[in-house]
């Protein structure tokens, strides 16, 4: 069968440091919040207003770049929406009260959800398993990386403004590294030594044509539970180790570190697995292994099983958000991909904000012992949706007919021309 062939190294050099850029404001924003909100004189609360204007701003975007992307191309979205993140950043820098950064922080992410989906949507195409999955390791990458920024920029006496100034400098940096990279984003023939195809007139697909696809929306759920069961694991990890299993809280703290980096190194290792074995062989290992390590973590009483699991899941994890966003094309058609990676990013910033916060309340009204069982009923509903989907009857991507009868995942097809 005929494969992609291999990208570019400048725009795959690129991709890996946009996803880092990515990641640096979330690390920012943990380190940085005690001094900005001592600064504007506002409750520790007051945080939730920019996480909130965050989120509307990244699930707007992310949505509608998916619609537009055939209209402005990959490079120049990629180099506006940069722009504007490095924009907001600056915001931050010389904003004169909590008012003006909330706004800032909407601006955020509008910029990078604009920038996730985008190059999502572009990597679907253009590179394999192994490539995916490191552009995704490489926002782990930033989250590490930004509160080492701000705590250098706070050990130097300096403000938390400066933290920022420097993440906006290197966002610039990146934006004009796209804006020069422009024509190079257009994706190329699979056959690199073909000569161009004769140009023939586009053909547009109604919105209405993808929204009416199951496979859009079975995907986009799929991507929800996915990053719910991803965020929810890391934010109340320390929690349950802490009150739940009598941990200290160095150790505690020193096992959720274990979990963020048992998913970075998943990715870098599984990215080499899934080009040998394939991504369907892959995917449906690691959902199993997913439940497992919910499992392990719900039961009770016992930390050590409970930290097993925590590594269980984040290293079964690491592929799937990748490689599902590898192989959309495949569930919906070539036509419909763009479109549906944009839903998909949208939904999974949805479910890494409304989850987690539906589990504090039941940790709240209840105890900190209902994460594992949560976790369970999150993996195993994700792994149902999953073979639901792989036994629907296939038909090739491009034949007239029911796209939404792709599965939800499966083997990498050769990249469609113009999609």
């Amino acid at each position: 069968m005929p494969t992609a062939p291999a990208p570019r190294a400048s725009l795959l050099l690129l991709a890996y440091l946009a996803f880092v850029s990515l990641g640096l404001p979330d690390g920012l924003l943990g380190v940085g919040w005690p001094s900005i909100r001592a600064d504007f004189d506002v409750p520790t609360k007051a945080v939730g207003l920019l996480l909130t204007a965050g989120t509307v701003g990244y699930l707007t975007s992310s949505v509608l770049a998916g619609f537009t992307l055939a209209r402005v191309g990959v490079g120049a979205l990629l180099a506006g929406s940069t722009l504007l993140a490095s924009l907001a950043l600056t915001g931050y820098t010389v904003s004169p009260g909590l008012a003006v950064i909330v706004g800032c922080a909407l601006l955020l992410g509008l910029g990078s959800g604009a920038i996730d989906s985008g190059l999502n949507a572009y990597a679907a195409g253009a590179f394999g398993p192994r490539h995916m999955n490191w552009m995704h390791a490489f926002f782990g990458l930033g989250v590490a990386i930004g509160p080492l920024i701000m705590t250098g920029a706070l050990s130097a006496g300096l403000a938390w403004r400066w933290g920022y100034g420097i993440v906006a400098a290197a966002q610039l940096a990146l934006a004009t590294a796209f804006a020069l990279t422009v024509r190079a984003w257009r994706r190329a023939p699979t056959d690199p030594g073909a000569a161009p195809a004769p140009t023939t007139p586009a053909v547009r697909v109604p919105v209405r044509a993808t929204l009416r696809l199951p496979a859009v929306w079975s995907g986009t759920v799929g991507f929800a539970l996915y990053v719910a069961i991803e965020v929810s694991a890391g934010l109340w990890a320390f929690l349950l180790l802490t009150e739940g299993r009598g941990l200290s809280g160095a150790v505690a703290g020193g096992c959720v570190s274990a979990y963020w980096g048992s998913l970075f190194v998943g990715r870098v290792v599984q990215g080499v697995v899934a080009e040998r074995l394939g991504t369907r062989l892959v995917l449906r290992a690691s959902l199993a292994g997913m439940v497992v390590g919910a499992a392990l973590i719900a039961v009770p009483g016992s930390a050590a099983l409970a930290v097993v699991g925590l590594v269980v899941v984040g290293f079964a994890a690491a592929p799937v958000f990748p490689l599902l966003t590898l192989t959309t094309a495949d569930r919906v058609g070539a036509a419909h991909a763009d479109r549906a990676i944009g839903l998909q990013i949208g939904a999974a910033g949805l479910g890494a904000a409304l989850v987690p916060g539906v589990l504090g309340v039941l940790i709240d009204a209840l105890s900190v012992q209902v994460l594992g069982p949560a976790l369970v009923v999150l993996a195993v509903a994700l792994f149902v949706l999953y073979e639901l989907g792989a036994r629907r009857p296939t038909r090739p991507v491009g034949r007239p007919g029911p796209e939404s009868a792709q599965p939800l995942s499966g083997p990498v097809r050769p990249v469609v021309e113009g999609r």
